[in-house]
């Protein structure tokens, strides 16, 4: 782990857990905000408004969105409380990028990762996706994988960091994203870490794990 997210490790204790209905203005809202600053840099991944209640809903549903808490409250400045971070994890490959020969069935997909810019630079997006290496492993799986905005090099220059290999980049002229990106499960591709600075209240065990498991 970076320093800075050990630093947040012991200056607050964050929290995830899975988002609920009561979480959806927050989890737009952050979404929104992180969408505007993305595309203020040039970044067209994401809708400049945001995305649609419609396409977060189901996510909610079918349990595979996180939020994480911070002891703030997080106020976005409209009177909508956001989360610190959230991501959506799930098993399900977009068609349209990963094919049969990728064998989609040996992964999880991340999607939707945003951290609210009170909390940037303190190590959650990084943390987010040890979380994330970590549930393949629980899940028995081999990878971690993700796509992103294809003309976006500072944004995959990040990825490539998190010790993400570029596989390919699928051109299609409906869609933004498309840069192809995965790593073995485990954090930071299987170097052992510290703590992750969140507590992880839907399975415990995850935190423990990382924290410990060499």
């Amino acid at each position: 782990m970076h320093s800075n997210t050990v630093n947040l490790a012991t200056r607050r204790r964050l929290t995830l857990r899975r988002a609920t209905r009561d979480d959806l203005p927050g989890v737009l809202g952050l979404l929104a905000e992180t969408a505007t600053w993305l595309n203020g840099r040039g970044v067209r991944q994401w809708p400049a408004g945001g995305f649609p209640a419609e396409r977060i809903v189901p996510l909610i549903e079918e349990g595979s969105l996180y939020v994480i808490d911070g002891e703030d409250g997080g106020d976005g400045g409209d009177g909508t409380l956001r989360p610190a971070a959230t991501v959506a994890l799930d098993g399900d490959a977009d068609p349209e990028f990963w094919t049969p020969l990728d064998r989609p069935d040996s992964a999880l997909y991340v999607h939707k990762l945003a951290v609210a810019r009170s909390h940037s630079g303190r190590g959650l997006g990084e943390a987010l996706l040890d979380w994330a290496g970590l549930r393949v492993l629980a899940a028995g799986r081999r990878w971690l994988r993700l796509d992103c905005a294809k003309d976006n090099p500072g944004l995959q220059a990040y990825y490539r960091r998190q010790r993400f290999t570029h596989l390919r980049t699928v051109d299609l002229p409906h869609r933004a994203s498309g840069a192809l990106f995965q790593r073995p499960g485990g954090v930071r591709g299987g170097v052992p870490g510290t703590a992750l600075p969140f507590v992880d209240r839907r399975e415990p065990v995850l935190a423990e794990w990382a924290a410990g498991h060499a």
